[in-house]
């Protein structure tokens, strides 16, 4: 079976060796010689050096087993079919069983417990929509974009939208001008967001401050995303709603997109219109713990995972004169979500390194991809087993924008927490 591997969202025909032909892992790339040959440094929040990785792509690529790339389309279906069996199976014993509990508030709470499991295995079916954006699921590029446009529009994400924001993401990880998403403040973009011209007149953030700011990032900041790339690059041209997933004309896709964002759109009214006869048939109810909270659910849980997946007090973000492919998919973290994490997110979580180096490859395949490009990165793979929930609230209070003057470029906060930043506005 042929196979082809992804560089920066891209693909290219392997050779025999299974590295690819593609010009970031030639010798006479300008990218590899001077990545190669100088290796900056910089300062973390704890304190610690950070060192720009000095591996080549090549390195990388020629560690991964050819067979690691290997897409079956019969084990990527199983997986679609026992998400899909799941959330049926939960549903029909739920309302079932919970009906027979005569305590009101154990019923409430059952209720709860029902939409919750509902929407662990809804954000594995957007994992698994998330593959066939990325041409992981299958070697069929139809087939991909069928079962990922049903999937992630019953999820409302406009399909096609997402793949090409999504792959310009993979293409930029860690640029801070070009990335897609959680593209952190500059210590000047900081403090011009505070109307302030030193970081000495920036009182210090109260915890319960960043509690609700949280809040609202789980529940909104998908849709709000979504809906005026917030995170993204600012477009300062375009409206909010003119730099929207849903709008065909946003500067974020290019003009041959025009059509497949429509179709996305498409997808988001054909699920509107199934609901309200889901609605019409089984009633509000049967629609509130099947659908809308499982949904609310799977917003929060892309949000954790992907937040959790690019920011980080030892992560760097590069200007783009110092930015390569290479550094900037190191700049990402593997982290630990147990067995929710392994089976049903589908190892999104725990192998996301590797997935921004060759993100073509299944997850089926990538905890032994992962194990080998370990090897090669040695101190620059990120890892962090810390319980999700505290780093989620560490990383909150403590990655509040980036500063450097080397063109790399670390977190610091106001919250006197680490190292603090320079007064300077660079």
């Amino acid at each position: 079976m042929s196979t082809s591997i992804e560089i920066s969202g891209g693909s290219a025909a392997s050779d025999k060796s299974g590295l690819s032909a593609h010009p970031l892992v030639t010798k006479s790339s300008k990218n590899v010689t001077s990545f190669a040959t100088e290796q900056k440094q910089a300062i973390d929040i704890h304190g610690n050096v950070f060192k720009v990785p000095d591996y080549t792509i090549k390195d990388i690529l020629s560690a991964i087993p050819k067979h690691c790339y290997e897409r079956r389309l019969w084990q990527s279906l199983h997986y679609v079919v026992r998400d899909i069996l799941a959330c049926v199976i939960l549903s029909k014993i739920g309302f079932t069983l919970i009906p027979m509990v005569e305590n009101q508030l154990v019923r409430f709470v059952l209720w709860g417990v029902l939409s919750y499991s509902i929407g662990l295995f809804y954000f594995g079916l957007w994992i698994l929509a998330h593959e066939c954006g990325h041409g992981a699921f299958s070697d069929y590029t139809s087939v991909n974009d069928t079962v990922g446009w049903f999937l992630h529009s019953y999820l409302l994400v406009p399909y096609f939208s997402w793949k090409f924001s999504h792959s310009k993401h993979h293409k930029a990880t860690g640029h801070l001008t070009r990335d897609m998403v959680f593209v952190p403040y500059s210590k000047k973009e900081y403090l011009e967001a505070k109307g302030k011209s030193k970081i000495s007149e920036v009182t210090e953030e109260t915890p319960i401050v960043t509690f609700f700011t949280l809040i609202f990032q789980q529940l909104g900041g998908l849709h709000l995303y979504l809906l005026t790339n917030a995170t993204g690059q600012p477009h300062p041209d375009h409206s909010a709603l003119g730099r929207s997933h849903f709008n065909p004309s946003s500067p974020i896709f290019e003009k041959n997109d025009y059509w497949y964002i429509i179709l996305s759109d498409i997808g988001m009214i054909s699920t509107f219109t199934v609901v309200y006869l889901w609605y019409k048939t089984f009633g509000g109810f049967s629609v509130l713990i099947n659908w809308f909270i499982p949904w609310l659910w799977t917003n929060h849980w892309l949000v954790f995972v992907t937040f959790l997946q690019h920011t980080d007090p030892t992560m760097p973000h590069y200007d783009a004169e110092e930015w390569t492919f290479a550094k900037g998919a190191a700049a990402t973290i593997d982290r630990n979500f147990g067995f929710i994490g392994q089976h049903i997110f589908h190892d999104i979580i725990e192998t996301h390194v590797l997935h921004h180096y060759v993100s073509r490859i299944p997850f089926y395949n990538a905890r032994e991809a992962t194990r080998e490009i370990k090897k090669v990165m040695g101190e620059h793979y990120r890892y962090d087993g810390e319980n999700m929930w505290k780093s989620l609230w560490k990383v909150a209070r403590s990655c509040q924008f980036v500063e450097g003057d080397n063109g790399v470029r670390m977190f610091r906060n106001i919250n006197n927490i680490g190292v603090k930043p320079t007064d300077n506005i660079e």
